[in-house]
């Protein structure tokens, strides 16, 4: 007689019983890739929303049978199917692609293995794992899966995947059904790409959505934990191969090619006392020949495989877009644009001309073909009867033509403008320089007293306006004078030290009083350095708009390469690889920061590719030329540190902001629209973190003792930003608050800071007059003599400064850059639009996630108020651009606006 007992159940991760997101099923390599992320319930880019609430997973789990004489217990089995969205890479070899054919019909694609999170009872070892083959199915890009699960097994807390295959496959999410009953799915999301069998014979780990610190790690995966963590450090020997996903460090020593070309020799930045730097990913490649300390440029220029582009983003903007886009275009115009007289716009007219009529191209280039690989710049080209280039007008050009010719907007745009991280309270007059004036001549300013009053047309003396708070300085002196010399020795550039005061109004507006241009002495020269104001007299008139031509270019190329290139793609980098190399996949931090590095990896791989190398875009039309990467490692050196990265302490640093006695900013401009919507962003990012972080670490304890979390940032600190530290200003992560703030500064860099100062690029430095890359010619008074230059200027000053403005083909090729660096993407992903698996997984931080998406709604509509209130005249007026920087969410394209979650361009 046999008697049915219900003994331990089969319970599948409990944890997966709640809401799950899904991507809908890809059909090709691409657009898996491109549909990356799980998002709030979302089942496709186009924005609808689907939610599915799953119930509990329970099974009956053994069947006792037992006689008169004996009894012996027989283990259930269950059966799960496992449904796999996957497809195999594109670009094999016909063999190659014939073999895995015949292997897909066999069912010899993906082997499975599931891992339980218990160990065995008895043994307090691993639970025998149990396999299955996935076949291909009729469905594109779906494969199945059948096991045979002893009722024992427990949750499953990992999925192993080996890929029989001969080239890669790209695992969207593999779900595990009990009994045919899809309402219990169990999700597991991977949105990776899995190495080929044949390539690495280490299979790969999928684990759990849900989260677990080190100490609450299940039994059963805490070997697995380890294991996945070491294979992603590598072993730091050899070039890294395309498939791989190791992390690891090296300086930034491939920018240049001396074996190429001597000229290309560049210094190395990072490691050493002279250029400190961030460290970079690992590639392995080998050193040139003429240079042991140089990497060859030749080869792939690996990041981890996950970190590579979806083909949606790569079409946006990539190395294929970037080279092949200029390539095709530029030889194109060069015929047509140079004089071989002039190189410069012959008149303003004539820069117009690029937004009305544009510029025709030779049926010659070659142009359909380059239509296919660059969607983005194809926007600025009219299929018309002949083939026109022709550029969209930016919005301050659309809104003001004349606006970039105002001292109004000049000052304007230094806290509503596209780099409103650099302007300071001026604190201490006279002004000095902390250089040595043994080298660089006296250090006093050649802006005084009666300068300043002046132009404040007696109202105020200087002391009353310092301490009224009402005197602003954004100070190029101290970090550009070491180079003037320098760059004044590269073909067609030249340079000054510069410092700008300004002048808070009763209106809230900022009024610029003086400018101080300054060459160094020399061994031949002494020191020049000169005031000048915005006089009624026609020639300090037209001085002064010289002089604030000279102005915007340095304030345009630190914005390039420090508050945009260093202190958000460089900086991060570090980051980014710490994480990955001691934070598990299982640790609810990675969860929660994930979604911040996404791509960013590949954006800088390419830029050192194409745009910050020797001869590279950056060198080629911004005015340090070879010193550009250079000139951010001094800044890197003399500014950079962690805890003033964190908005609300570089607002007080910079004297924006007192921190009041309740614990509340205080504004010094109270229309300063980068720092009003910024610590909107941050107040509602800050909040997120706190909420996610105190539902995973129970005591500050908890945080002290998590080993990965430790090891994480000691090696941000130790390795990747090595070179600062011995800096006192790091933060120990020994409490939640340390904890919350740091990972809230982190967020803010690559959310909130990269947007405020990349996404306006084209809307403000499209029309290059307002920001000129470079400035080619001195002042014309510079030797303070009737020279030919002052005679040219004193008869047409327009000229003048268009012979100092860029030539045509570097306002071409820095309008199309900036052009393709302020687009969004397709498959941009704003901050608090879409959520990862993990965080649905877990209902307390689901709910945190959703209060977190209704604030960054709310901060639209703040903005939208902002902007329309007429009292706030730094965002609102006629011909005025509205501050849109910092709205959370955009459509694709160069828009203005939007925040994604990553540095993903």
């Amino acid at each position: 007689m046999m008697n049915l007992n219900l003994k331990q159940p089969l319970v599948l991760p409990a944890h997966h019983s709640n809401v799950v997101g899904s991507r809908l099923s890809s059909s090709s390599p691409s657009a898996a890739a491109a549909s990356r992320r799980t998002g709030g319930g979302v089942s496709s880019r186009s924005g609808s929303r689907r939610h599915v609430r799953l119930p509990r997973i329970s099974c009956s789990a053994t069947e006792e049978v037992s006689g008169a004489v004996s009894s012996v217990t027989v283990e259930r089995m269950l059966t799960v199917t496992a449904s796999v969205e996957a497809s195999p890479a594109i670009g094999q070899m016909y063999f190659q692609r014939a073999v895995d054919d015949i292997g897909d019909l066999l069912g010899k694609t993906l082997l499975l293995e599931l891992v339980s999170s218990e160990l065995d009872a008895k043994s307090g070892v691993e639970k025998t794992r149990v396999t299955a083959y996935a076949h291909k199915t009729l469905r594109e890009g779906h494969y199945e899966a059948e096991f045979k699960v002893p009722a024992s097994f427990g949750p499953v807390g990992a999925v192993l995947v080996e890929n029989e295959h001969h080239k890669e496959v790209f695992i969207k999410e593999i779900k595990l059904v009990t009994g045919g009953d899809s309402s219990t799915a169990v999700t597991f999301d991977c949105n990776s790409w899995v190495h080929s069998k044949f390539d690495n014979p280490e299979k790969r780990i999928f684990f759990t959505l849900k989260s677990y610190l080190p100490s609450d790690t299940p039994k059963g995966l805490e070997d697995l934990r380890k294991k996945d963590l070491q294979a992603l450090r590598g072993d730091g020997h050899g070039e890294r191969k395309v498939f791989e996903r190791v992390y690891d460090y090296d300086v930034y020593n491939d920018l240049g090619d001396p074996d190429k070309n001597p000229a290309h020799q560049r210094p190395v930045l990072g490691g050493n006392k002279q250029y400190p730097y961030p460290r970079r990913c690992r590639t392995g490649r080998p050193r040139t020949k003429k240079d042991p300390e140089t990497e060859m440029r030749e080869g792939h220029n690996y990041v981890p495989r996950d970190e590579q582009f979806s083909e949606v983003k790569q079409l946006t903007f990539g190395a294929t877009t970037l080279r092949s886009g200029l390539h095709a275009l530029l030889p194109a115009l060069r015929p047509l644009l140079i004089n071989k007289k002039d190189l410069r716009f012959p008149h303003f007219p004539a820069i117009d001309d690029l937004f009305s009529d544009g510029i025709p191209l030779p049926a010659q280039t070659g142009f359909d073909a380059f239509r296919t690989v660059v969607p983005r710049m194809v926007k600025l080209v009219e299929d018309t009867t002949d083939h026109v280039l022709r550029f969209e007008v930016p919005e301050m050009i659309e809104r003001d033509r004349f606006s970039w010719f105002k001292d109004e907007e000049f000052a304007r745009q230094t806290i509503a403008g596209l780099n409103p991280l650099c302007i300071q309270l001026l604190t201490e007059f006279p002004i000095k320089s902390k250089l040595d004036p043994e080298v660089y001549g006296p250090a006093e300013s050649a802006i005084t007293k009666e300068i300043l009053e002046k132009q404040m047309n007696g109202a105020l003396t200087v002391e009353q306006a310092l301490a009224a708070k009402r005197l602003f300085i954004l100070d190029y002196h101290d970090v550009f004078l070491p180079y003037v010399h320098k760059v004044r020795e590269l073909q067609d550039a030249t340079l000054y030290a510069s410092r700008t005061i300004f002048f808070l109004t009763d209106l809230g507006t900022l009024m610029p009083l003086a400018i101080e241009l300054t060459r160094p002495k020399s061994p031949t020269r002494p020191q020049w350095k000169r005031a000048f104001t915005h006089g009624p007299d026609a020639t300090d008139a037209w001085l002064w708009k010289l002089a604030k031509a000279h102005v915007l270019t340095h304030d345009t190329g630190y914005h390039q390469l420090v508050s945009h290139w260093l202190r958000t793609h460089c900086c991060v980098e570090p980051y980014i690889i710490a994480a990955n190399r001691q934070l598990s996949r299982l640790h609810p931090v990675y969860r929660l920061l994930h979604p911040h590095f996404r791509y960013t990896m590949e954006i800088n791989a390419l830029a050192r590719e194409a745009l910050i190398n020797a001869d590279g875009i950056i060198e080629e039309s911004f005015w340090p030329g070879k010193y550009a990467v250079e000139l951010s490692s001094v800044a890197y050196g003399a500014t950079w540190q962690f805890d003033t990265e964190a908005l609300p302490n570089d607002l007080i640093k910079r004297g924006l902001a007192v921190r009041g006695e309740d614990g509340e900013l205080e504004l010094t401009i109270k229309d300063y629209p980068y720092a009003h919507d910024g610590l909107l962003v941050w107040d509602s990012i800050r909040q997120w973190a706190s909420e996610y972080v105190n539902v995973y670490y129970k005591s500050d304890e908890a945080v002290a003792a998590d080993p990965e979390l430790r090891a994480f940032w000691d090696e941000v600190r130790n390795v990747g930003h090595g070179d600062k530290k011995d800096e006192p200003w790091w933060p120990v992560l020994d409490t939640r608050d340390s904890l919350v703030e740091t990972l809230t500064t982190i967020m803010w860099v690559t959310s909130g800071h990269h947007s405020a100062v990349n996404f306006g690029q084209y809307h403000f430095a499209g029309y290059f007059p307002n920001r000129p890359t470079t400035i080619r010619k001195n002042m014309p008074v510079e030797e303070g003599g009737p020279g030919e230059e002052m005679e040219k200027f004193l008869k047409q000053p327009e000229t003048t400064l268009l012979d100092m403005l860029p030539t045509q083909m570097q306002a071409i090729k820095v309008m199309t850059t900036l052009d393709i660096l302020s687009s969004h993407s397709p498959d941009e992903e704003y901050m608090g639009e879409f959520a990862e698996p993990s965080w649905l997984a877990e209902p307390m931080v689901k709910a945190a996630f959703e209060k977190f998406g209704g604030r960054m709604k709310e901060i639209e509509g703040f903005i939208d108020e902002c902007n329309n209130n007429l009292d706030l005249k730094n965002r609102c007026g006629a011909g005025i651009v509205p501050y849109e920087l910092l709205k959370p969410f955009s459509k694709p394209g160069v828009t203005g606006r939007g925040i994604p979650s990553s540095i993903s361009i």
